[in-house]
């Protein structure tokens, strides 16, 4: 395998990464010299890194099967650990494979076996039914937010998955919840713990509480919107219904958002990812699903519409804020003759919005229809644009580049002239479509 990759300074200057936190350097001693490993830490530490990069250390080179399985509950965070992994640049290959893609796009791509697959227990358990690959290689096991992939709907599988792996040396399980209840099944005898939930210089988190100042919640939402101005947020949600009916009003207020929920195509659900990450749009309206395991930018905010069920999913949404070193805020809509849950906490009240001024939408993205298996760089992308689209390097904002297709972000008021201008260039030897991506029509009926 060419251009190896193993030394953990080499791939953290890679990712243009000076300096370790101290869970990230306890958690590597720890993974590096024990069998069984619990790591807990809240959302936004660094986890991901901190099992990754003793594990791209472990890796035999010589070896042509898979050597590590990382199994997930969602498919964002499959696709979210594949992206960190190709990121890290050490020549091992990753896939990740999960519902809601065909299985036809899985086969090709591990035809060419993976050192290290990633995968949601429902996909995994399919891949192992028809085997597809060798196990016996298999010899590291990581279980990233575990509390969610051992709960009973994934019970079964979990339990097919793990019973079929009989050559594990090494099991890693990560979560931001304070969880103890592991299945025997999982085989994790005497685990080394590393507990970093308690820290309390890892968030810098503020929780407010909103009084509904009309009969309307959703006009006090707006309201709450408006007096935020400009900044990057959730809105969550414990419905699907409810983001339909806010997505609507919303679009009555001209408040540019993105949606995302289990209800929503896979494709959907990341470009609306997209779309927060580059600035398209500054709200996503979600539901929890969101809370966890998604690759999105620093937030200022998010907003619970609908109040959570359990202290844990609370958290878990507060954790898109209140992440390592950084300030946010938790916002709480109560309505005055309504008691807030026992586990909202020094929460303060406010009962005046003052609106800021809400700026128009700066950027918008564009769609090419050509990707990393076209041998598509990000530079052949930027070339296009600078040669042919006449645009100057503020112009051109955030590229993300997929296996098939890239998303471009340009401003907004020359984007309609630049994907007719370049639409049916050429890109490498591909001949490639650009238009511009269109929002969801987020409606459930």
């Amino acid at each position: 395998m060419a251009n190896l990759i193993k030394q953990q300074q080499d791939i953290l200057t890679k990712l243009n990464i000076h300096l370790l936190n101290p869970m990230q350097e306890e958690a590597i001693s720890v993974i590096n010299n024990t069998t069984n490993t619990i790591l807990l830490s809240p959302t936004g530490s660094g986890k991901t890194l901190a099992f990754l990069l003793p594990l791209i250390k472990a890796l035999d080179s010589s070896c042509n099967e898979i050597q590590a399985l990382i199994l997930v509950p969602s498919r964002e965070l499959a696709i979210q650990i594949e992206q960190v992994v190709r990121s890290m640049g050490s020549g091992f290959k990753v896939n990740a494979v999960y519902g809601g893609r065909p299985m036809s796009k899985d086969k090709i791509e591990i035809k060419h076996v993976p050192a290290i697959l990633i995968g949601t227990p429902g996909r995994i358990a399919d891949h192992f039914a028809n085997n597809r690959f060798s196990k016996k290689n298999i010899k590291t096991l990581i279980l990233d937010e575990f509390d969610k992939s051992l709960e009973v709907g994934f019970e079964q599988e979990m339990k097919e998955i793990i019973g079929e792996l009989l050559y594990i040396n090494k099991r890693i399980l990560t979560s931001a919840t304070q969880t103890t209840d592991i299945p025997g099944f999982v085989r994790l005898d005497n685990p080394t713990t590393i507990n970093y939930l308690n820290e309390k210089s890892v968030s810098k988190l503020v929780i407010k509480t909103v009084l509904l100042s009309s009969n309307s919640k959703l006009q006090t939402l707006v309201d709450l919107i408006e007096h935020l101005g400009n900044q990057n947020g959730i809105i969550f949600c414990n419905l699907r219904d409810s983001i339909d009916l806010i997505s609507r009003f919303l679009d009555k207020k001209k408040i540019n958002h993105s949606c995302f929920s289990g209800a929503m195509e896979q494709k959907d659900r990341e470009r609306s990812l997209i779309k927060l990450r580059n600035g398209t749009n500054q709200i996503l309206v979600a539901t929890d699903l969101a809370s966890r395991g998604i690759d999105i930018p620093e937030l200022k905010f998010i907003i619970h519409f609908e109040l959570p069920r359990t202290l844990e999913e609370f958290t878990h949404r507060n954790g898109r804020v209140g992440r390592v070193l950084s300030k946010g805020t938790a916002y709480v809509m109560k309505s005055e003759n309504k008691d807030l849950p026992e586990y909202v906490k020094n929460s303060k009240v406010i009962k005046n919005l003052k609106k800021s001024t809400l700026k128009p939408q700066f950027w918008e993205t564009l769609f090419i229809s050509g990707g990393r298996k076209d041998k598509i760089s990000k530079g052949d992308i930027a070339g296009l644009f600078f040669k042919q689209g006449k645009i100057n390097k503020d112009q051109l904002g955030s590229i993300e580049l997929k296996q098939d297709c890239a998303f471009v972000a340009v401003p907004k008021k020359i984007a309609n002239q630049l994907a007719e201008e370049l639409n049916n260039s050429r890109l490498k030897k591909k001949k490639v479509r650009i238009t511009v991506l269109q929002d969801l029509q987020y409606n459930l009926n």
